[in-house]
Parts: structure tokens; sequence; C-alpha cells
């Protein structure tokens, strides 16, 4: 029985990245991986309970490529975890073309060095895909990291990001916004939590002018767009916004659009496809990004669609640092 979906268009391109690395099959992979106390796939379906199967395998074999490099440090082992999910993508399909999977090895990546001191999820908090991308986060990264990594959420509509914030633990911070000075403050904050979750800070904006200055009051350095309710309302224009406006202060910023391919909403053309779809969403990631994914930041089965792995795009972050984490734990451990 195949190990996961679309087994058979996959199972080449895997099987010839493993012997590269002179692992012979997936089933010497994952025995490489829990040789070294690592339980990958489960580290993967805690993040997103509703991933698919090929998700918790593509980790896997990413993970067995960082071992097989000897990556010692989290950094570097995200790096080759992304070689794992670009191996995992069908070939030929939007997720290949944009080489999705090495993209999400080297923000994950980014997230573990020092230079990067504070990353956004900019979401129209639709769902809980960046909640749970930012727990993923909250709870491995700073592990590895001498200065803790600042995560937060940054979405339209304050009511919903309460809602967010006491449901996950976060820290919920309402804005106020001086439309007369530009400036935005502080009103009120609670956390929901005592743990690491509550290291996270959950915003809700009423309009663009208060999410890029959110941006600012945090001083974004990487973010992520989600993109589906609102993409076009609030959080492509935050990331295009702000961009802007880092790039006249000389402040580096990288922003990440989760999204676009075929069948999103605003798509006018979304049975054409996929590669060369551009559609309203697609198009406005491409018009900011540095790097730009395929498929939605929360649908498993949309990632999967754009051929790459049957995991949003946000929780796909979480994974990638967590399981990037316990890689540099197994080191220090000397447990390969």
């Amino acid at each position: 029985m195949a190990l996961f979906e679309s087994y058979e268009r996959r199972i080449d391109k895997i099987n010839s990245v493993l012997n590269s690395y002179g692992i012979a099959s997936i089933e010497e992979a994952e025995k490489i991986t829990k040789d070294a106390g690592l339980d990958v796939y489960n580290q993967v379906k805690v993040i997103q309970p509703i991933c698919f199967e090929n998700a918790c395998w593509a980790y896997t074999v990413g993970a067995a490529i960082a071992i097989k490099k000897g990556c010692t440090r989290a950094a570097d082992a995200a790096a080759a975890i992304g070689e794992g999910l670009q191996a995992f993508c069908i070939p030929g399909s939007v997720a290949d073309q944009r080489k999705v999977g090495l993209g999400h090895g080297n923000l994950g990546k980014m997230l573990l060095e020092e230079e990067t001191k504070c990353f956004a999820f900019l979401a129209g908090h639709e769902s809980f895909a960046a909640a749970e991308g930012a727990i993923g986060i909250a709870e491995k990264a700073n592990k590895v990291r001498k200065d803790p990594l600042r995560v937060i959420l940054n979405g339209l509509g304050k009511d919903a990001a309460q809602i967010i914030a006491r449901i996950n633990g976060f820290t919920y911070i309402e804005t106020q916004m001086d439309y007369y000075t530009g400036e935005v403050k502080e009103v009120f904050r609670k956390a929901y939590s005592e743990g690491l979750r509550a290291k996270v800070n959950c915003y809700g904006a009423n309009d663009v002018t208060e999410g890029v200055a959110i941006m600012h009051k945090e001083g974004v350095d990487v973010s992520i767009t989600g993109n589906s309710t609102n993409p076009t309302r609030f959080q492509h224009p935050v990331a295009g916004t702000y961009k802007k406006e880092c790039m006249e202060q000389g402040k580096k910023y990288f922003s990440v659009a989760s999204g676009g391919g075929t069948g999103r909403t605003l798509h006018p053309d979304n049975m054409a496809a996929g590669p060369a779809s551009y559609g309203m969403t697609d198009t406005m990631g491409r018009m900011h990004s540095d790097a730009q994914f395929a498929g939605s930041s929360s649908v498993p089965a949309h990632v999967e669609m754009m051929g790459l792995i049957g995991m949003g795009n946000n929780p796909m972050v979480g994974a990638t640092v967590a399981v990037a984490v316990s890689i540099e734990e197994a080191a220090k451990e000397n447990r390969f």
C-alpha cells in the first residue's frame, strides 16, 4: 500500500534525492531519524492535526537528509529539511517551479538565525493556520537562539484577534490608531496563559494603516501573508506598504507570500493551468514578496493541489522550525 498521497508521482524524485545522500529508501530515512531519537511523524501531526500523510513523510525525509549532512545547528537543519520538502514536489507543478520546498527550508533557517528579531504572521484571522504556525515556533525556536525570536500575529479585526489569543494562550494587544499623528498606541494587553505561548503577541487592526503601524511598532523583520479571508483588504496591502516604507528607511524586511496558484478565491482564471495562473491574490503576492509559496496558508488540500504536500503554509513554518530544533538537540546529545 502507498505510504502517502500521490506516491507514484513523487517516489522516483524522492528516491533520487535520498540516493544522492546515500539513503536507500524512505524506510531507511525513517530509521535514521528514529535512531537519533526523533519522532518526526508525530511532531508534524501535533502542529496541524489535519495534515496529510505526505507532510509527515516529507519532514521525515528532510530530517534524515539533515542528519546525513551532519547538521548540528537548527538553522542549517532547516535548510536541509527544505531539500526534503522540495523532493516531494510533483515534477512540473506550481510548487516545483517556484522551488517552494527550498523556500520553506530557507525561511525556517532565517527564523533560527540571530539576525531575525521579529517574525509576523499577517492574516485575515480566517482560520487557526497562523496560530498553528506560531505555536510551533514559540515552543521551539527559542530553545536554540541566544536572543528570543519575537512572534506576532497581525490580522484584521480586534474581536477576532482576541478570540484567537484566548483560545491559543497568546497575549492579546489592543491598539488604537491616531490617524492625525500617524501613531499607534497600545490601550489594552492581556496574556491568556503563563507559558511560552504568552510570548506570542496577537494584534487586531481596523484597517491597513493600523496594520502597517503595528508592523513598525514591533519592528518586523520577516513576515508571511495568509491568503484566505480579506487578502486584498488587509494582508497583501499591509506587507506591500510596510515593504515600501522599510526600503525608504533603509531597513531590511523579508516578505513571504503564502498562497497563490490555481483555485484561490478571487482568481479570474481559477480553471486555468497552475503555473500559468495569475489571479488577484496570486498577483498581489508577486508584487511584494521576496519568496512566494503556493497554495493556502491554512488548507492542506490546497497546498497538495499545488504539488507540494498536504499541510497549510503557515503550520509548515512551525513544523520546519520544530523539526530543525529537535535535530540540533539530538546533535548536542550525540545521538547522531
